[in-house]
């Protein structure tokens, strides 16, 4: 209970603000969100070297921090600035030539370097990219604010559920036993209707060429809420496997960066995907 204050703190506070920079500054393709996306990475990288130190796969933080912010760096010159498809699968290869040239000099930790260097090249900076590849997406701002807005919700309907009725049914997965069956329902049923209240409430802006877009909302909505889920999951087992309890400090009631930018991460590419497929 004593992170309430201060994780409601940021809530309130960090919520206005991503509304402001994705919806009230669109400008070159949302490129102040998209400049947001490329620090987060670089801190996450930063926080996902620091857990992999824990395991003695060590790798520099500067290393961390340039490789990690490789991918949605590339993404925002293709988005932003109009520079070639070509550059994102270009960013990954000179990251991961890097990494194996540094391998040569790496000896005798060489494996151990070279499993943390790919890591921070695709975790969590590649997984943010598919948010950056949104402004490309008519009505960007409006497709990225659905995503966050299915994400939050499921994250804020999952820790509420788990508060008020998740005692006696926690435990379910190993790597996070605070985590409750009534909290993953009460964020799934929530991220599920943020899919079908965005269609229904703007038709003209989410309108599905596939499928009717109420159903279209729904699978969209649910399929990124569970997709959230699993990223937090997966986070958790990152910090169980280095012995820690959050990735960091920098985030007051959260813990570090990476704690609050799990869900986003695997959720981007799932929701990128399924946006395009359906509308």
């Amino acid at each position: 209970m004593k992170k309430l204050i201060p994780r409601l703190a940021v809530f309130f506070a960090g919520v206005p603000l991503t509304v402001f920079i994705v919806a009230g500054l669109p400008q070159k393709n949302q490129l102040a969100a998209n400049g947001v996306i490329v620090l987060l990475s670089a801190l996450g990288s930063l926080e996902f070297a620091g857990m992999l130190n824990k395991r003695r796969v060590v790798i520099a933080p500067v290393e961390a921090a340039v490789l990690g912010s490789l991918a949605p760096l590339a993404e925002t010159l293709t988005v932003s600035f109009g520079m070639g498809a070509w550059l994102s699968p270009a960013a990954l290869i000179a990251g991961a030539s890097w990494t194996l040239l540094r391998l040569v000099f790496a000896l005798p930790m060489g494996l151990p370097y070279l499993t943390a260097g790919l890591s921070t090249l695709f975790y969590p900076g590649l997984f943010l990219s598919w948010f950056v590849r949104m402004g490309l997406f008519p009505s960007p701002q409006w497709v990225m604010l659905l995503f966050l807005i299915i994400v939050i919700v499921n994250d804020s309907a999952a820790w509420a559920a788990g508060m008020l009725w998740g005692k006696g049914n926690q435990g379910i997965v190993a790597v996070s036993p605070n985590k409750s069956v009534a909290g993953f329902i009460g964020g799934f049923a929530v991220s599920t209707l943020a899919g079908l209240g965005a269609v229904c409430g703007f038709p003209a802006v989410f309108r599905s060429a596939v499928l009717p877009s109420p159903i279209a909302g729904l699978v969209l909505g649910s399929v990124t809420g569970a997709a959230a889920a699993l990223g937090d999951l997966a986070e958790s087992a990152m910090k169980r496997a280095a012995d820690i309890k959050d990735s960091g400090s920098m985030i007051p009631g959260r813990g570090g960066v990476l704690d609050s930018i799990d869900s986003i991460a695997l959720a981007a590419p799932v929701f990128y995907g399924l946006y395009r497929l359906l509308f």
